[in-house]
């Protein structure tokens, strides 16, 4: 088999050298030697000559991050002006507080409107659709590697963020199709459209009010991996169960009541049966999920010594003390009262009772209560 053929055997799970040459522009035109930067990478400098070369996702990734460094460029020097390192880290962190996708992306958008001779986004809703859109044509990006860096980490952080795939409906970029116009359809997960007047893709509007699932803690993991997950990784799904609880303390974090199911599903773009089946699936309900929810908030709030009983009782959606008072003591063997003066060692948890049954998945444990106060969650 001859090396082309290697290569083409391979090409679902590798990256073309097209793209490779692409990422290296900016260096180029900074007049850097390449060369140690692609055997930083991993990267063999001879692959350039060989249109048939592919690189693994993993080296691909490496070679961004060595030409972050190298350029002191997020853009890679493609860019009119540069955009610092560390620039893409706090746009996440501006964003990470939203409550809903929809928040999160015109945010995201609004902060790199800041910056002048930045790239011109844009995000609208049209039919039903999201339009993710980029009207720059950057003048040093000769094969638009910026533009589609742009959309694919636009996608895939939006993917994070809520903790689920989001499919693509479409793509289209603002230029005639280019030797590799076959990677495109793997790279999006979509047909791609080309010889359109801008480059965007879309997304159904019903994604916008999809809950942010991820937090601080999330995204610094995220950062510490950055460009590889969101350059090599397409998929961003955690468990229902996981999307559930957060939604349900996203809900108290931001002062409402406990959502029902009902409302719950909606968010999560499906209908109250289908997520009922697929919590039953994991092994759980939205009752237990909202029980623990219930609990946790109810042991940090307690631990920290400053919410009124009564009132903590009403946040949780507890008719009236004495039904909050039962399901305390159901968790933890004694009462809000005694726990709070007490402390945290008056709590005899699910598997000191003896009842599992009543107990959800996971028991409240002090470090989970620090975890949640450290968050203010409470």
């Amino acid at each position: 088999m001859s090396s082309h053929s290697v290569h083409s055997a391979h090409s679902g799970a590798t990256i073309t050298v097209h793209r490779v040459r692409a990422a290296l522009r900016g260096a180029e035109r900074l007049a850097l030697d390449t060369a140690p930067l692609l055997q930083r990478a991993g990267i063999s400098p001879l692959l350039l000559h060989d249109d048939g070369a592919r690189v693994t996702p993993s080296q691909f990734a490496r070679l961004v991050r060595v030409l972050y460094t190298a350029t002191e460029d997020e853009f890679l020097g493609l860019a009119p002006r540069p955009s610092r390192l560390g620039t893409f880290a706090m746009m996440c962190y501006a964003s990470i507080g939203c409550a809903e996708l929809g928040g999160a992306l015109r945010r995201g958008v609004r902060f790199y409107g800041l910056f002048p001779q930045g790239p011109d986004l844009d995000v609208e809703t049209v039919d039903g659709t999201v339009r993710y859109t980029v009207h720059n044509h950057f003048p040093d990006d000769p094969d638009h590697f910026l533009s589609e860096c742009l959309v694919v980490i636009w996608h895939r952080l939006s993917s994070w963020l809520v903790g689920r795939r989001i499919p693509l409906l479409w793509t289209e970029f603002a230029y005639e199709p280019p030797a590799h116009h076959a990677e495109y359809e793997a790279m999006f997960g979509c047909l791609p459209r080309f010889g359109a007047p801008v480059t965007r893709a879309a997304i159904d509007a019903r994604w916008l009010r999809a809950p942010v699932v991820q937090d601080e803690a999330s995204l610094e993991v995220l950062l510490r991996r950055s460009p590889t997950d969101l350059l090599s990784r397409r998929t961003w799904d955690t468990t229902v169960a996981e999307q559930v609880r957060h939604a349900l303390v996203r809900a108290l974090r931001e002062g409402v009541r406990l959502p029902e199911l009902g409302t719950v599903a909606a968010r999560l773009a499906v209908s109250p049966a289908t997520l009922r089946r697929r919590l039953r699936a994991e092994g759980t309900s939205f009752q237990s999920l909202k029980d623990a929810v219930r609990r946790d908030i109810a042991l940090a709030s307690l631990a920290s010594g400053h919410e009124p009983i009564a009132q903590l009782a009403l946040r949780l959606g507890f008719s009236e003390d004495t039904a909050f008072h039962r399901a305390f003591r159901r968790w933890t063997g004694t009462t809000p009262g005694a726990f709070r003066h007490e402390g945290p060692a008056t709590a005899t948890f699910g598997w000191e009772t003896g009842r599992m049954g009543d107990w959800p998945e996971r028991a409240g444990t002090m470090p989970e209560i620090e975890r949640f106060r450290h968050t203010g969650l409470c």
